[in-house]
Formats: structure tokens, sequence, C-alpha cells
């Protein structure tokens, strides 16, 4: 029985479950992905298409598990007394909680968790809804919200404890970066490192189980074999393909391999490099690079009362920039630049960071606007028709909008995939956050871009480890209080605590999730890339599989985490490997860290509030 008349909060509720997915993964995915971005290991678009494919897998394959404890462990079904409308309207409103803070800090670029949000919002819900007694606030057999909350410092401590271990393994156990020659040991010590990233993976799928395979149901030995072999058959494929491969490339410096010449093997190591060759033909691992045009963006903040030339610079990259991207030159916006620009005349530094970031952006759109196809176009069309003065409701301004809708559909799809991260974070060099960062790095060593290219293969697969961890994780806790309120409303009834999600609504949380990171990931990788730490594929591969074994660990017992304070805390424990507490911008995850604990009770204010309006409205 359908319940007709809570079909208006069904949907409601079913946007904003949708709308918080999207914001999982502009937020909590991205910033998983943020370390192989900015370590160089993945552009965005190879980003985007592993993400799409381990994120589905992870949360078809084993992501309805966590599930249950969101929807149920939180908010007892006893509580409710049977009326399943209130339980409908409860988990809508949870969600708009969480929606509404977790899309308000991803449009300004804060870093937030997710997980607790939701958490947060539906502790909120039980208290406007059933009462404080009636919420879990203790353990409960490891789904009570103390449990849940237990991770706030649990999971970014195992993360880097893991993160740090693992590289500790890489830097010393191996003996790679304090080799005099540590190219050679790490070519032919990487499939040891194949081995652990592959057999944690597949630990992660059969040791966990998946309810359409049965495989939570097999035996210890046949987990363990399982696992065990596929980790060696791995190691074994990469000692006969991988290794002779990079030997031929970064000992033999053969620039003219090309990389689907690997599935020679072993025949590589008979291959002769060009007489030429002089040095092995790797990217450039440096976390800034000051090259090429990046220079522009390079330059120092203006020191007060020098000159007017760059002011006037300034206001015309400004304009430029504000053109850009609001496609209008109207008024309102054209007086806060004229202020904006008085204050750098007259030594605000405020404004002439804002300024300085305006250049990098308007130069990223005038790129964009030179290529060809439908991002080049749309970007084109909002340069030409800019908005006019006065208000939208102006004919000129709404003539010049209507022009103008199609290329905001096609940005809000295409922009992401032309985003670059780096150039982003160049346009802060001059900052005090610039500089801080380079007394950050400086205290890193740096390690040979031959060595680090290696590592980058090992960090592809740590990162769809950590995407796959994610989606067998946080998907389910995406995915819950939608099945609480599509089960309330197809059935009339509460759902019972031990019902299923249904793996169609797990399927389209979890590409919601993968559409919000392609769109809209950018705009935290561009604030979280190399703002903790020092960043190269050797250390970000540490990170990620830090991250991704406790993810599956929380995740086996059913004890909702949050990726970004497992990849925050692996990086934290991975930087202090460099032997030094100023290997760490403390300022940053002390700023993580109050975002983490202000989202408890802010998501829960809303969440709460928002019951309590609605369950207090008037009826008639």
């Amino acid at each position: 029985m359908v319940m007709t008349d809570y079909t208006y909060v069904f949907a409601i509720g079913t946007m904003f479950a949708l709308l918080e997915a999207y914001n999982n993964g502009a937020n909590d995915v991205a910033n998983a992905w943020a370390t192989s971005v900015s370590s160089r290991s993945v552009t965005y678009r190879q980003a985007m298409v592993l993400c799409l494919i381990f994120e589905m897998t992870g949360a078809l394959a084993v992501g309805a598990r966590t599930a249950s404890t969101i929807k149920n462990g939180i908010i007892p079904i006893e509580a409710f007394n049977g009326n399943a409308g209130v339980q409908l309207l409860a988990f809508a409103c949870a969600s708009a909680g969480a929606a509404t803070w977790v899309m308000w800090c991803t449009r300004n670029s804060a870093h937030v968790s997710s997980t607790y949000s939701l958490v947060s919002s539906i502790a909120g819900v039980g208290v406007a809804a059933v009462g404080a007694s009636n919420v879990e606030w203790g353990w409960s057999g490891g789904s009570g919200l103390g449990a849940i909350f237990a991770g706030l410092c649990m999971a970014p401590c195992i993360s880097g404890v893991f993160g740090a271990t693992i590289f500790m393994l890489i830097k010393m156990a191996s003996v790679v970066h304090i080799r005099t020659d540590p190219v050679k040991w790490a070519v032919f010590t990487s499939p040891g490192f194949f081995l652990i990233a592959g057999s944690i993976c597949t630990l992660s799928i059969v040791y966990k189980g998946s309810p359409n395979l049965g495989l939570d149901e097999r035996p210890p030995w046949f987990i363990a074999s399982v696992t065990l072999g596929v980790g060696f058959g791995l190691c074994l494929l990469s000692a006969l393909f991988f290794v002779p491969y990079v030997h031929c490339k970064v000992i033999k410096k053969d620039y003219t391999l090309k990389i689907w010449e690997i599935w020679r093997g072993p025949a590589l190591f008979m291959r002769q490099p060009p007489t030429d060759a002089a040095e092995a033909r790797v990217p450039n691992y440096a976390v800034i690079q000051h090259d090429g045009d990046h220079n522009e963006d390079a330059g120092e903040l203006v020191a007060p009362g020098k000159g007017q030339a760059h002011a006037a610079d300034a206001e015309k990259s400004a304009s430029d920039s504000d053109k850009d991207l609001a496609g209008a030159e109207s008024k309102p916006n054209t007086k806060s630049l004229a202020e904006m620009e008085d204050a750098v005349a007259r030594g605000n530094p405020q404004a002439q960071y804002r300024l300085l970031l305006k250049r990098a952006e308007a130069r990223h759109h005038a790129e964009l606007r030179q290529r060809r196809g439908p991002l080049g176009w749309a970007m084109r069309l909002l340069h030409n028709y800019p908005m006019g003065a006065g208000a939208i409701y102006e004919l000129h301004n709404l003539k010049a909008y209507c022009y103008r809708l199609p290329a905001y559909l096609i940005i809000a799809l295409l922009y992401g995939l032309h985003y670059d991260i780096h150039r982003a974070q160049v346009g802060v060099l001059g900052t005090p956050e610039g500089r801080r960062m380079d007394r950050v790095y400086a205290h890193a060593p740096k390690y040979q871009n031959e060595v680090e290219y290696l590592y980058s293969f090992v960090q592809i697969i740590t990162a769809c480890t950590a995407s796959f961890a994610h989606g067998a994780n946080d998907v389910g806790n995406a995915v819950g209080v939608w099945a609480g309120m599509y089960g309330a409303w197809r059935t009339g009834q509460t759902v019972a605590s031990e019902e299923e999600v249904p793996l169609w609504q797990i399927a389209v949380i979890a590409l919601t999730i993968c559409i919000g990171f392609i769109t809209y990931g950018y705009n935290i990788m561009k604030v979280m890339g190399n703002k903790l730490t020092y960043h190269s594929p050797s250390r970000g591969s540490s990170m990620e599989m830090g991250a991704a074994i406790t993810i599956l660990i929380f995740s086996q017992y059913s004890l909702p985490v949050s990726t970004s304070m497992c990849i925050t805390g692996a990086t934290v424990g991975v930087g202090l490997c460099n032997g030094t507490f100023k290997a760490v911008n403390w300022q940053r995850v002390g700023l993580l860290f109050f975002s983490w604990v202000m989202t408890i009770p802010i998501a829960g204010l809303i969440g709460g509030g928002l019951m309590g309006l609605a369950v207090n409205t008037p009826g008639y």
C-alpha cells in the first residue's frame, strides 16, 4: 500500500537524499582523489573514469551492509510507534539537514564530512521527533552515536598509523629512498607493493562478502587463499611485465618505449636504448612548477603604497575574471570590484589576495574560450552576452539570460573536466598561505622523479582501492535514509530493522556520488591538494592505502566512518615520517578538525529544526 498522502514528502526527501549524495561526491570523494591528482599520478579526467568504475563496484558489491546502521541504529524503529508518516518525515528532514550543510560547505570550498553531517542531522531529527531519551546516544552494540562519533578521533589516528607504517616500509624496510641508487631498488621491489595493494583490495571484497555472491559465508581458508592468490598473482604479473617495462624506461632511459609495449614482458630486458638516451623521460612530480606562463601567477603580493601600475593591471584582470565567471558587467559587480581595487591602492592585503586569485581565474577562462567543443562555445557565449545594468527582470537582462541559459547547463556538466587544480594553486604563491606551504615543503625530502614515477602506478591501485572502500562505506550511509523513506512510503508501515536495501537504490546513489565528483569535485580538490604536507606518488600511495585499510575495517564492523577523516589522518601520519613536526601544516589540520566538530551541532540543529517545524505545523 502506497501512502499517497505522503507522496510529496517522499518526493522532497528523495530530492534532498540525491543532493546529499551529490555533495558527498563533490566533497568526500574529491578529497580522496585529491592526493592522486595533486601528486600527478593521474589526471583529473583519469580520476573521473576510475572513480566511476570502482565507486560503483564497491557500492554494488559490498555497500549494502552499512546502510542498516544509519537507518535503524540511531533512532530505534520502536520509537515511531508504528507511525510510518512520522518516520518518512523524519528521514526526509534528516536528508534535508545534511544536504543543506554539506552543500553550503562545498560551495564555499570548505571541507567537511558528509558522513558525520548525515549522522548529526539524524540525531537532531530524532530529538525533535521522538525525544532525546529515544535516541541511541551510547555505544548500542556498535550502532549508536557513541560508537559512530568515536571514529572522530579513532579513524584519523588509525589511518595515520597505517599510512606511516606503509611509507616507512617504502623508505626504510625496502631501503628505496635511502639507497645511493634508489631507482634500481624501487624497480625491483615494486612487485611487493603491488602484492600489498592487490591483497587489500581483494580482501575488501572477499572478507566483507557480497550479498549477491554469498562470499561472506565462506570459511576462513577460502578467504585467505583467494586474497593471497590474487595478491601474489598481481605480484607475479608485475614482475613479468611491469618490472621489465620500467627497467627499460627509467634505468636504460629508453625514451622511445611506448606503454603498449609492456606486453612484451621479459623481452624488454634485451631491448637496446637509443644512443642519445641521456635521461629518463618521466613526468616532473614537483608539487608546484615554475615554468612557462605560470610565472605570471607567481608574483608576490604588492606592498602597501606601491605604484598604480599594478592596480591598473589588477583592475583589468579582475574585470576580465568577473566577465568570465559571472558573464556579467552589472553595476553591483562593477561597484564591488571598484571598491576592491581602491582597497588595493590603499594597500589592503585581503583585496590584493582576492585580485591574485581573480587574475589566475581570468587566465584560465580565457584559455577555455579558445578551445573547440561544447565548453569553449559555452564560455564564449557567456563572454559575448554579458548581463547588463539593473536587476534580472529588466528586459535586456531577461533576453541575455535566455541566451546564456544553454551555456550554464553545458558549463555545469563540463567545466570540471577542464579544470587544472595545479594552476589554481599557483595563483596563491605570493600569499601568506603560499609562503607557509613553502616552509612546510622545505622540511620534506624530495626524491628522484624516476622513483616517484614507479610509485605513481602503485598509487593508481591504492586510489582505486580507496574509491572502492568509499563506495562500500559511504554509499551505504547515503542510501540508508532514502531506503527508510522508500520503505515507509511504499508499505505504509514503519521499516523493519532487518529490511534489505534494494540494489537499484544503491546504484542510483553511487552514480549520483560519481556525478558530484565529476562535475564539482574540483572545488574541493583545488584547496585540499598539497595544503597539509608535501605530496608525491610514494607518499600518496601510502596515504591512500592507510585510509583504505581503515575504512574497510570500520565498514566490516558496520561503523560509518568519514573518508575525509581517514585520508586526512593518513596524510598527517605520512607527513610526520619526514622526521619533524614542521613538515605538516598544523594550521590547516586545526581548521579541518574544527570544521568536523562544528558539523555535529550545525547539521543536527538544521535537521532537528526542520523536523520540529514540520511536526508542529498546524493542520486543518
